[in-house]
C-alpha cells in the first residue's frame, strides 16, 4: 500500500516552521510515497514552493481533519484545542506526556477516534537518544539570542517594554543585529563595551550547547557565562548564586521532579544583579517545573513578561516562548526536514522500525495512564 504523508498547516500564528520542506518532498515522492500539503500563510516555506514540486497534492489548510485515514498527519507543534475525535496516526511534537495542562485531553481525542501519536520528542536511537533533534540546539541558540536582547533594551529603553520580535531570514542577520544591540548597550553606559555575565542550567544539552554556540558567535567573552549541569546542581535548589549573574538561560530537559533553581521569595530582593530569565525549557504547565514562577509563556508579539515581586525595585523579565526556533524558521525547518525524512522513509515499517515501535508503545504508556485515571474518577 502507498505511504501517504500529509503535511498539516500549524495553527499558532507564530508558528513558521515546516517539518517538510520542498526539498524533502521530492524525496518521499521519488520513493513512491504520496505527499499532500496544506496551503498555509505562516509557512516559512511559500506555498508556491511546494506547488512547483510536480506531484505533491496542494489542499485547503486545517483539511487534514477529513483526510483519509491511513494518512500519516505531520506537523510541529500542538493542534488547535477541540474535542473532536481523531482516527488518523499524527506525527508532531505533542507536549501531552508530561503531565502538562490538558495532556488528557488531547489524549482522549486520539483514544476515541482511534487514531495515535507518534511524538517526535520520543523518537529514540538504541541509546535512548533522539533521532530529529534538530530543534533544541536552535532553541538554546535563539533563546540565548532573545535574552541578550531583553537585556540590551533595558540598557538602552529601560523604561519602555520590548519590542516584538520579526523572524530573521538568516542566522547571519541574526548575529549581526545583536552585536549592533550590545554596541549601542556599551554606548548607554557610557563604555565602549559591555557584556552581561550568563548563566546556563543544563549547559552540556543539545540546547545548552545551542546557547553557548550564540553566546560565543556575538563575543560574550567566555569569563562571562557560568555553564552548569548536573554536577552543579546535583544538590537541589533554590541557588541564590544564580541572582549574580545579569541572564539566567535554563535549558534542562526536565524528566523527573526536582528542586526549584529559583524561587519569587529568592528573587525577592534588592541585593540582585539578575534582570532576564530565559526559560528555554519552558515546561510552564508541567507541575515538575524547577521554575515554579515561571508559570505561562510569552509570545514573539509580547517577549517579556515583567515579574510582580512584592519587595524589589529592581525589575526583573522572564522569556518563555514555546516555539523559539521559530526565529530562524527557514534554517531550523531546513535542518528538522533532513534529520526527519529518513524516518519518514522509514513509515512502511512503521509497525516494525524500532525508531517508530517506541514512539507507539510510549503513546500506548501515557494511553493507559489516561485510562486508568478515568476508571478511578
Amino acid at each position: 500500500m502507498v505511504v501517504h504523508v500529509w503535511l498539516r498547516s500549524e495553527p499558532k500564528t507564530s508558528e513558521r516552521r515546516s517539518a517538510l520542506s520542498p526539498d524533502k518532498c521530492k524525496d518521499l515522492l521519488l520513493a513512491g510515497f504520496k505527499v499532500t500539503v496544506e496551503y498555509s500563510s505562516n509557512r516559512v516555506f511559500t506555498d508556491e514552493e511546494f506547488a512547483s514540486v510536480e506531484g505533491v497534492n496542494m489542499v485547503p489548510e486545517g483539511s487534514w481533519v477529513d483526510a483519509p485515514k491511513e494518512a500519516f498527519i505531520l506537523g510541529i507543534k500542538e493542534l488547535a484545542e477541540s474535542f473532536t475525535p481523531i482516527p488518523h496516526t499524527h506525527i508532531y511534537f505533542a507536549h501531552a506526556y508530561n503531565n502538562q495542562d490538558g495532556w488528557a485531553e488531547v489524549l482522549n481525542r486520539f483514544i476515541k477516534g482511534g487514531g495515535r501519536i507518534l511524538d517526535v520528542e520520543y523518537m529514540t536511537d538504541d541509546c535512548d537518544r533522539r533521532v530529529a533533534a534538530a530543534f533544541p540546539p536552535l532553541a538554546g541558540f535563539t533563546g540565548m539570542a532573545i535574552g541578550l536582547s531583553a537585556w540590551c533594551h533595558k540598557q538602552t529603553s529601560p523604561q519602555s517594554p520590548m519590542p516584538a520580535l520579526e523572524p530573521y531570514g538568516h542566522e547571519s542577520l541574526l548575529k549581526d543585529d545583536l552585536k549592533m544591540q550590545l554596541q549601542e548597550a556599551a554606548k548607554a553606559k557610557g563604555l565602549s563595551e559591555c557584556y552581561p555575565r550568563v548563566i546556563i542550567i543544563g549547559a552540556l544539552g543539545r540546547c545548552g550547547k545551542g546557547a553557548l554556540d550564540l553566546a560565543y558567535k556575538v563575543g560574550i567573552p567566555s569569563t562571562h557565562i557560568a555553564k552548569w549541569d548536573m554536577i552543579e546542581t546535583k544538590g537541589g535548589g533554590p541557588f541564590e548564586e544564580i541572582l549574580q549573574y545579569d541572564i539566567f538561560v535554563n535549558c534542562i530537559n526536565l524528566m523527573k521532579k526536582i528542586p526549584p533553581f529559583l524561587t519569587r521569595e529568592v528573587l525577592d530582593t534588592d541585593q540582585r544583579k539578575l534582570s532576564v530569565v530565559v526559560d528555554v525549557s519552558c515546561d510552564s504547565t508541567n507541575p515538575n517545573n524547577p521554575l515554579p514562577f515561571c508559570d505561562s509563556i510569552t509570545t514573539f508579539q509580547h517577549p517579556c513578561r515583567s515579574l510582580q515581586l512584592s519587595n524589589s525595585t529592581k525589575p526583573l523579565n522572564v522569556v518563555a516562548i514555546d516555539n523559539l526556533p521559530s526565529l530562524l524558521p527557514r534554517e531550523s525547518s531546513v535542518m528538522f526536514a533532513e534529520s526527519m525524512t529518513p524516518y519518514l522513509l522509514k513509515l512502511p515499517e512503521v509497525d516494525t522500525h524500532p525508531v517508530w515501535v517506541r514512539a507507539r508503545e510510549k503513546f500506548d504508556e501515557k494511553v493507559a495512564e489516561v485510562l486508568k485515571h478515568t476508571i478511578k474518577s
